[in-house]
């Protein structure tokens, strides 16, 4: 086909043009380039003999994916079934297709094969599981920028299961507690609790939580300010179009922790006498003590606050003798009340000696209305 001769324009595509720079070089114009121009073309001199330049125009076209020979953007399958996307593209040269998942993540193409990334116009997922579902993006290129892909999102369908991390768990009364349940279900399921087979709403008693994700779903629930009738079987359920489930925590009773009371000075009141216990720790030089024997006294040990040793001088634990300890003083304004005392007190500091040799020993013993604390 003849485009143009010497400067008129022969063909009636008016895309074409010729131009003459004055230098005996003359241009052929094509504007808006399309696929069909491709080919040979020959600038011909009608000159004897004749001469000809011929050149071959090559035409790229960059990528474009064919939504109509592709899957769907949005594709459906029920768990553990084997599914195939398709991506069909067109371009000059032929564009090559791979497949890869959104988050980068492997699937399997195989029983025993997982991939990041897969080549080919179609993609065999081998029995798809929860975890494979998400997007998966077919990519077209041929070298001709730019390239150009498609966001298939695979769904897969299974019904909901529970998993409860603590299926028992105890609270004090007066106090709040918080209960946890975990499910997974696609289509999303509707979640809730249930006690005493009554659904719980959030209220002034109850705070209800759900956090979703993906096909995953964490429900909390808050019990405030608990009673007897708040402890039982707790129920948290979940329903979608496949199925559903229900996963069960019970909630009972403990008692409350106490802390006992730390006592510095003990005071008696009897007959309208009035005792004072104070507590004198041990002298340093008292006594030693002898390993297979009998304590060694280092200076005057006839004082009065000394518990008599033992006259059959039997060892205590580990072969040691019994220590010496150094008993309250007593000041009372009853001396009956007062010799009572000290006799209770000396009985106590004497057993006590042969079963704690410890560093600090603290006897409480109860006689009525009086206690006595000994310090070591």
């Amino acid at each position: 086909m003849i485009l143009t001769i010497h400067r008129h324009i022969v063909t009636k595509i008016p895309r074409f043009s010729v131009s003459y720079d004055s230098h005996k070089t003359w241009l052929l114009n094509i504007n808006a380039v399309q696929q069909e121009d491709r080919g040979y073309y020959m600038c011909q001199i009608n000159s004897e003999p004749m001469q000809s330049q011929v050149g071959y125009l090559q035409v790229v076209v960059p990528p474009n994916i064919l939504d109509d020979d592709s899957s769907d953007s949005h594709v459906a399958v029920r768990e553990h079934q084997n599914i195939t996307l398709s991506c069909k593209a067109e371009g000059f040269p032929e564009p090559r297709i791979t497949w890869k998942r959104e988050d980068g993540a492997a699937f399997a193409v195989d029983r025993r094969k997982k991939v990041n990334v897969s080549e080919g116009e179609r993609l065999h997922l081998f029995k798809i599981s929860r975890l494979e579902m998400g997007a998966y993006l077919c990519i077209a290129s041929n070298g001709v920028p730019p390239s150009i892909s498609k966001r298939i999102t695979v769904d897969v369908e299974f019904s909901p299961m529970t998993y409860i991390p603590n299926q028992l768990i105890g609270a004090p009364k007066s106090t709040n507690v918080t209960l946890e349940c975990h499910t997974e279900a696609f289509p999303r399921a509707i979640s809730y609790w249930v006690y005493d087979n009554m659904m719980i709403l959030t209220t002034g008693k109850y705070n209800t939580e759900i956090v979703e994700s993906s096909y995953r779903t964490h429900m909390r629930l808050t019990v405030r300010g608990l009673k007897d009738k708040d402890f039982g079987k707790y129920r948290c359920l979940s329903k979608n179009s496949l199925g559903e489930t229900e996963g069960s925590i019970r909630l009972y009773e403990i008692p409350m922790p106490s802390v006992p009371p730390k006592a510095t000075e003990v005071k008696q009141e009897k007959n309208n006498a009035v005792g004072v216990v104070r507590l004198n720790p041990i002298s340093k030089t008292d006594e030693k003590w002898n390993k297979g024997g009998k304590g060694e006294r280092d200076r005057e040990s006839k004082s009065s606050n000394r518990v008599p040793s033992d006259s059959s001088g039997s060892n205590s634990p580990n072969g040691f003798n019994r220590t010496s300890i150094r008993v309250p003083t007593v000041e009372s304004a009853n001396s009956a009340t007062d010799r009572a005392g000290s006799l209770l007190q000396l009985s106590l500091a004497k057993c006590v000696a042969y079963i704690l040799p410890a560093t600090y020993l603290i006897a409480m013993t109860l006689m009525g209305r009086f206690s006595v604390l000994l310090q070591l």
